[in-house]
């Protein structure tokens, strides 16, 4: 498609199949928010590891495991985050997913191409996946999968829909997306102990009815002086623990800017503006002055809101 018959929203294919395209020999890359962000997993891999630890050593007592055989395969499970049969499983079952029909396979490949040429990309490591959703949504998860919804594959223009795969790609190459994975991965016996403790919550209101004054107000006791002792022990350093989840927000918050920026440098600042405009106010329509969130909302969000991300692409245009 020339520039004189190509709309002014429409995508300029200028690496057509069969051109030659040169990749970059560093493909990926890791900047500050992959690291901080590993480090503010570490709270919840301590905790999965310790109950790991704790299933590990009943197994030694009652079947004879040695301790480090389940201890060791847990710590290296990581690894199929990145395993490609491990990972169409996840897309499937976890974010629901499907591979494009071919319908949808013909709009979404030359896009990808395109997004992939410019930066210098292998678009052929990546496995493009779709969303049944109704949002204007897409993402990018453990280390290959792509995916969008059809709603963006439906009614987006293909610059626009250039500038979506560009954000995400931008996650895939500066690390988000495998540091992510990682931290979501080593927490999930931690999140299944909590689970677990969310479903005996009401069995332990029921006892606590049951129980006598005196024998409630011991176990209030006891647990403060064993709290009070444990801070006083590590000078504190437990209460850092809150501030985990404002902090990781912070930096989920930072990625999506420097993913943002990541598709401007390619080219799709424009058109990433005009979506992300485009929601904003549809997003008005729908809500009314309650689409602006709480402060405490935002504080913990892991996506600034659509505002902080239009004033950070301007410099860009």
């Amino acid at each position: 498609m020339d520039e004189t018959t190509a709309p002014p929203d429409d995508l300029e294919y200028r690496n057509p199949p069969g051109t030659r395209v040169t990749y970059r020999a560093r493909q990926r890359r890791t900047d500050h928010t992959v690291w901080l962000g590993l480090a503010l997993h570490l709270p919840s891999f301590l905790i999965s590891f310790a109950l790991v630890l704790t299933a590990a050593v009943f197994l030694d007592v009652l079947l004879g495991v040695p301790v480090w055989l389940p201890t060791g395969l847990w710590a290296a499970s990581g690894a199929l985050a990145f395993h490609r049969p491990t990972e169409r499983l996840i897309a499937r079952h976890l974010f629901h997913l499907h591979r494009p029909l071919p319908a949808e396979l013909a709009t979404l490949a030359p896009v990808w191409r395109e997004v992939t040429a410019r930066a210098g990309v292998d678009g052929g490591r990546y496995e493009l996946w779709v969303e049944d959703g109704d949002g204007l949504n897409a993402l990018a998860a453990a280390g290959h999968i792509v995916a969008v919804t059809k709603r963006a594959l439906r009614d987006l223009p293909t610059s626009q829909l250039g500038a979506v795969l560009a954000h995400e790609l931008g996650h895939h190459t500066s690390g988000h997306s495998w540091s992510g994975t990682l931290g979501w991965w080593y927490s999930i016996p931690g999140r299944c102990a909590w689970r677990v403790l969310s479903r005996l919550k009401p069995r332990l209101r029921h006892a606590a009815r049951g129980a006598s004054l005196t024998a409630l107000t011991v176990v209030v006791i006891l647990t403060g002086y064993a709290a009070f002792a444990t801070l006083r022990v590590t000078y504190g350093l437990p209460l850092l623990l809150l501030a985990v989840p404002c902090l990781a927000a912070a930096v989920g918050r930072r990625a999506e800017l420097r993913a943002d920026a990541h598709a401007a440098r390619l080219g799709f600042g424009h058109s990433l503006a005009l979506t992300l405009r485009e929601r904003l106010a549809e997003l008005s329509a729908a809500q009314g002055p309650a689409a602006r969130s709480r402060p405490g909302a935002r504080l913990l969000s892991h996506h600034p809101d659509l505002g902080t991300r239009l004033e950070h692409l301007e410099k860009f245009l």
